[in-house]
């Protein structure tokens, strides 16, 4: 363990820190690497801050050298920020976890503060320290809703749903209400925000950042730690400073006026469109949710991009409490299935894992390499994963519709894709990415949080996107993705039977022909064989 002092060749970093003691402040709290915000704090007039890097933790997953480059370098400029103010920071690296250098710490500092951890890992992680009084838990500050709320209008038990507890929100808050009633006569206005991109407007230039020392210090320390993790380690697209997070903040209002109508559009021109890019921003503390509700519901905007926005906001709520009241989905009576895999497919070594994870439809295969940049030949996806490979994001359309559907019509296991998501997406954390993959992505749940999986064929991505008129495969001649989506009902139709959501649907598989399902199969058998073996589409025969 090393106190205040990274490594060897950090000097930007490391001349800012000095050693702090015991008796510096009065009370100690430590900051995990989600909470890095001040305002967080109670107000005391002595108070130190614990700032923790795990290697350890950081080799858990085969993360993305942006999203440990984001982590790292925020991390070290709130250390500095912290100490310009005059408050104390130990700033500590270990080989360990986190428990162990917290552990040496409270044998020297006594009892040491710190909010409930957002993520189960960590909670697990510290539970010990916790359950013996070292760490002195506190509830978190950063949720916008106690999760009473969400048990008394949801209950502990699923299925969960958005609607009400989305409701319950709106009318404790204010936020667009006229007393009882919503701002427009209706709570939803999600009819208004399905509009295509054909390029009527100008298209927003998401923000760049100025690369400090800071920065290039952690992308080499990256390169050097962490050479075997996928994508290239930089940070110029990146808010890590204060500053920084300013001006991701001020991007919210530039968008703002168009998100609601393009909500749900793809282009290829563009890949976050009118999307601000602020939860990784919301999601490591740096700006603060309420911070986002402020500018939304004062914004001189149309009443659907508000009204758009702050259901993504109350979304994010409402998959935390899902995750914080199952447990992270432990305590779900649903199929489970162990995972083969917890690389997502990477060629990495990890600890061994040998949990159960839920999987309604005992989906088990392997995430094929498409998923980490070899070319799929089908353009929706390979575009989808270049966005996510270059920028370690891309927005949630492509995340559901494209990189999520393709994988349920190819019967990937669940937990491999949430491993992908959790390690690809500098925003993925596990109370966000579980929820979201696992409920929404994959029907890994069943009927826990969505009434029917989110799959389609080649007829909404043509619609929603402009990916098709590139693509070596015709949308309604040659395109697989058709004829895997018939494929995956009808496998998977004994599961779906009674599900008044899914009617239709069964009933046109009903009236398909033999020979249409015959090449349905046929299709599925040749996309899953050709791109298991890490081989293009494009290259292969078309059926």
């Amino acid at each position: 363990m090393v106190w205040n002092k990274v490594e060897d060749g950090t000097r930007a970093f490391s001349s800012q820190m000095k050693k702090f003691l015991p008796p510096d402040a009065q009370s100690w709290w430590y900051l995990p690497y989600d909470q890095l915000n001040l305002n967080l704090l109670p107000e005391q007039d002595s108070i130190g801050i614990i700032l923790i890097e795990s290697e350890k933790q950081a080799k858990r997953r085969p993360y993305h050298k942006q999203k440990l480059c984001y982590i790292l370098s925020n991390m070290r400029h709130f250390a500095m920020e912290t100490v310009s103010k005059g408050i104390p920071v130990v700033y500590v690296t270990t080989s360990e976890q986190y428990d162990e250098p917290l552990y040496a710490l409270t044998q020297e500092f006594g009892s040491i503060n710190m909010y409930r951890a957002a993520e189960r890992e960590l909670r697990l992680t510290l539970h010990q320290l916790i359950e013996e009084g070292a760490i002195i838990e506190h509830p978190h500050p950063g949720w916008l809703t106690p999760q009473h709320w969400f048990t008394e209008t949801l209950g502990n038990e699923p299925p969960f749903r958005m609607d009400r507890f989305y409701r319950r929100v709106r009318k404790e808050k204010g936020w667009l209400m006229e007393g009882d009633s919503p701002v427009g006569g209706k709570f939803s206005h999600d009819a208004d925000n399905r509009k295509l991109w054909k390029g009527e407007h100008q298209l927003p230039y998401p923000p760049s950042y100025t690369v400090d020392e800071v920065d290039e210090e952690v992308i080499a320390f990256v390169n050097q730690r962490f050479e075997e993790h996928p994508g290239d380690a930089r940070l110029n697209h990146l808010p890590t400073n204060y500053d920084d997070h300013r001006k991701a903040l001020d991007f919210l209002s530039d968008i703002l006026t168009l998100f609601g109508p393009y909500e749900d559009a793809m282009t290829k021109e563009s890949r976050g469109l009118f999307h601000s890019r602020l939860a990784s921003s919301m999601n490591i503390h740096r700006v603060l949710p309420q911070e986002v509700i402020d500018i939304v519901v004062d914004a001189n905007v149309p009443l659907n991009s508000q009204e758009g926005y702050l259901r993504q906001m109350i979304w994010r709520e409402y998959v935390h409490h899902v995750h914080e009241v199952t447990d992270g989905f432990h305590h779900l009576d649903v199929n489970t299935t162990m995972s083969s895999n917890r690389t997502a497919g990477w060629p990495m070594e990890l600890e061994k894992d040998e949990t159960d994870n839920p999987n309604h439809l005992n989906q088990t295969r392997s995430l094929p390499m498409a998923y980490w940049g070899r070319k799929s030949g089908m353009d929706c996806l390979d575009w989808a994963v270049e966005s996510v490979m270059d920028e370690a994001w891309t927005h949630h359309i492509p995340r559901l519709m494209v990189l999520s559907n393709l994988a349920q019509l190819m019967d990937i296991e669940p937990r491999q894709l949430t491993d992908w998501f959790h390690a690809a997406f500098v925003d993925a954390f596990d109370w966000v990415v579980e929820p979201n993959v696992l409920g929404m992505g994959t029907f890994a749940l069943g009927d826990a949080m969505m009434t029917k999986p989110y799959v389609s064929g080649s007829p909404y991505i043509k619609k929603m996107g402009d990916f098709c008129s590139s693509c070596e495969f015709h949308p309604a001649k040659t395109c697989p993705i058709s004829p895997m989506y018939w494929a995956y009902f009808e496998r998977h139709k004994g599961a779906f039977a009674g599900n008044h959501r899914l009617a239709m649907t069964l009933r046109t598989l009903e009236k398909r022909s033999e020979e249409k399902k015959q090449i349905d199969r046929a299709t599925f058998d040749h996309v899953t064989r050709t791109l298991g073996q890490g081989q293009s589409l494009a290259s292969q025969t078309k059926l």
